[in-house]
């Protein structure tokens, strides 16, 4: 079951993008409705901070995990010839 909706997924990447979407604009929406009764932390005031946050924090982590890849492990092109 769970493998035919991964290869549904897969072959649908456009699909997989919106869904992601869909899901932080409903976060964004969520976070309009949610208590705001005693902020711990001066992000917890703003709307849709905690969702915006981690989208930012993983795209960062993206980029800075790709090239740390770049830089640690990708080899020259003859590197398995010499």
């Amino acid at each position: 079951m769970i493998v035919h909706v991964i290869t549904y997924l897969r072959e649908r990447p456009a699909m997989l993008k919106w869904l992601f979407m869909a899901y932080l604009a409903f976060a964004l929406v969520f976070d309009f409705f949610a208590d705001r009764h005693h902020a711990h932390f001066w992000g917890d005031n703003i709307i849709g901070f905690w969702a915006i946050f981690g989208l930012i924090g993983c795209l960062l982590m993206i980029v800075f995990c790709k090239g740390l890849s770049h830089v640690w492990l990708e080899r020259d092109t003859d590197y398995y010839d010499k």
